[in-house]
């Protein structure tokens, strides 16, 4: 069975895709990845992942641009963009714990950002879950899952490698620096 670890990294990689190239087809997705790296297994359930978190990326970008409006997604570099809109349809959807969720974008972010990005993907996050949390929206949109994506079933049960909680970080303020956007 994949790591979901691995499993996320690739469907970042895919939503990193869809967002610069508009490319949305599952199977053209699936076609720009290596196999040499992934296996089939961790190609399809990222592919699902990444195109499901695609499905509710509007939803996403407009909360988070709420939250943070001085670093509104069209502002934001386009990982980072990826690291939220995964974490944000894990959460609402039920995929896996909102903590989860949060510490492996937390993660994925010091592997692949800048060197300000965790703080700031933590900090937009806590006040994603927050919202989230206060209107009762997490884990409320149950997609079904297809045959294959037994990872989903046990996603309450975090990998060895992602078993701390996430420390609650402040969203960025006005005047706050984040990254040098070119």
């Amino acid at each position: 069975m994949p790591k979901r670890r691995e499993i996320r990294r690739c469907a970042m990689q895919l939503l990193y895709q869809m967002d610069v190239t508009g490319e949305t087809d599952p199977e053209l997705l699936t076609e720009s990845l290596d196999d040499d790296f992934d296996d089939a297994r961790t190609q399809d359930q990222a592919v699902k992942l990444a195109v499901d978190a695609w499905g509710c990326h509007e939803t996403a970008d407009t909360l988070i641009t709420e939250l943070a409006p001085k670093w509104p997604t069209n502002r934001q570099p386009p990982v980072d963009r990826a690291l939220l809109r995964l974490a944000y349809h894990e959460i609402i959807s039920g995929y896996a714990p909102a903590r989860v969720a949060i510490n492996e974008a937390i993660e994925l972010s010091k592997i692949y950002c800048a060197e300000q990005s965790p703080s700031f993907v933590n900090g937009v996050l806590d006040k994603v879950f927050r919202h989230l949390e206060e209107n009762n929206l997490i884990g409320n949109i149950q997609e079904p899952a297809a045959s294959g994506d037994d990872w989903l079933s046990d996603a309450v049960t975090t990998d060895s490698e992602s078993e701390s909680t996430p420390t609650a970080a402040k969203a960025p303020e006005d005047g706050d620096a984040k990254t040098d956007i070119a």
